[in-house]
């Protein structure tokens, strides 16, 4: 049989209390930095997220002889053509998964043709969601005219 000895004990509710107090504190201070860490980042993803898009429609492009239509937009890259003249060439799907939206959960903008003699546009609206913008809220990518 087991005895207790009077030397063993646990923890108090009020240690316990204490030590959550000065984990809640801890988070309090760090939590806004990390989140501030990765709001400075979503930039950075959205640019990087558009490279791999523009890359994608590069290949098609490469593949069916010409870009996505506005139409089709940038399902094209992930869902085979109807026309039997295009769905012979089309070697998709161009996307890993399902076609991924911007950091600020809003989707890729595809727009025939882009500015500045480009053949298209693919870019982020930013955190805004709004054409232009400044900052956090400027578009990022490959923009339309």
């Amino acid at each position: 049989m087991l005895r207790r000895s009077s030397t063993m004990r646990g923890f108090t509710l009020m240690e316990m209390l204490v030590v959550l107090a000065i984990i809640a504190a801890i988070a309090g201070l760090l939590g806004p930095r990390l989140l501030g860490t990765l709001d400075r980042e979503a930039p950075k993803l959205a640019a990087t997220q558009a490279k791999m898009l523009r890359s994608a429609v590069e290949t098609f492009r490469l593949d069916v002889g010409r870009y996505p239509m506005q139409q089709e937009g940038l399902a094209a890259l992930s869902t085979k053509p109807t026309d039997p003249t295009i769905a012979a060439r089309w070697r998709g799907p161009y996307l890993d998964g399902d076609l991924p939206v911007d950091p600020w959960k809003n989707p890729y903008q595809y727009a025939v043709p882009g500015a500045n003699g480009q053949p298209f546009a693919l870019y982020s609206l930013g955190a805004d969601g709004k054409r232009g913008g400044e900052g956090d809220g400027a578009d990022i990518g490959t923009l339309a005219p």
